[in-house]
């Protein structure tokens, strides 16, 4: 199956639910108009887009149709898609890894697929040419560390670790002397996410944050979010919380094979101006892939 094929597979309950509701608006519309868009931004409310995203697809949407005399129904779907695709595209989605070594900061909250979107990352990157090495600093939780060196072992990548309840600083510390002997492209540092302490998480990251900029203060750093696309309007909140202790470069969509709620990407990009840079659709390690907002549009619509 190619990737595509997964996203679409994916994507199935979304995109369902999503054409479901807009044939039946179509099917019981006779021309293009203002009941017709009132219908349609409904639907986006509902497939979890969120109303301050819904309404402004709508309003581009009504000029869009008014400036190019759209008449039909392919003509109005394939309108929203470049809408949708637009709002996806407004921030360069492309990875930031210009340097040698270059460094990704993983956050998220607890139970969103972090250790495991870590672990298909570097498999990823791997399997692009690049010597990945990850460091296990999320001490806290317990078989954290178990379960990210299970995840290392499947990728093929070398894994940094201490016991747990270690300074997570220092564990960074360890993997980024350890990425520079081996000459490492990329380091992969996952971190704590507990979001219920923020001032802690706070404290831990700029820590580990210094430390980076302090030992690597050339590399290209990226930090990636990972959320889980289930948790519908809630994964907005969570963004908008990190983003307040992080400076957050990208997302990273995990669990869009399980839920009807893909559409909360868009809201989630549109909202926090943040990218999408890697999107999962499945359990294996190689279900993980450099989110494409075209081949996502055209999944659900």
């Amino acid at each position: 199956m190619g990737f595509f094929d997964k996203l679409k597979s994916g994507l199935g309950k979304t995109k369902t639910s999503f054409n479901e509701k807009m044939n039946s608006v179509f099917s019981s519309f006779r021309k293009v108009d203002e009941e017709l868009l009132e219908e349609l931004e409904e639907i986006l409310i509902m497939s979890d887009i969120g109303v301050e995203t819904a309404s402004e697809i709508i309003s581009k949407l009504r000029e869009k149709i008014k400036l190019e005399k759209i008449q039909d129904e392919d003509g109005v779907k394939n309108a929203l898609k470049q809408e949708m695709q637009a709002i996806l595209d407004k921030e360069n989605n492309g990875l930031k890894l210009e340097t040698t070594p270059s460094v990704i900061l993983v956050v998220g909250v607890n139970g969103v697929g972090k250790t495991t979107s870590i672990g298909k990352i570097a498999n990823n990157l791997k399997s692009k040419g690049k010597k990945v090495v990850v460091a296990a600093a999320d001490t806290f939780r317990a078989a954290a560390v178990e379960q990210l060196e299970i995840w290392a072992n499947r990728a093929g990548v070398d894994i940094v670790k201490r016991a747990e309840g270690s300074d997570p600083a220092s564990v960074v510390y360890d993997a980024i002397q350890i990425t520079k002997e081996k000459k490492a492209d990329v380091l992969i540092c996952d971190t704590a996410g507990r979001l219920h302490n923020k001032k802690y998480l706070m404290d831990e990251l700029l820590k580990i944050g210094k430390i980076i900029d302090r030992e690597l203060p050339d590399a290209s750093k990226e930090t990636l979010m990972v959320i889980d696309a289930t948790t519908g309007q809630n994964a907005i909140l969570q963004v908008k919380a990190f983003k307040e202790t992080v400076p957050l470069t990208g997302l990273v969509l995990t669990k869009l094979d399980g839920t009807a709620k893909g559409g909360v990407v868009v809201g989630i990009v549109n909202e926090n101006n943040i990218p999408v840079k890697f999107v999962g659709v499945g359990e294996q390690i190689d279900d993980m892939e450099t989110f494409n907002s075209e081949d996502f549009v055209d999944a659900i619509i």
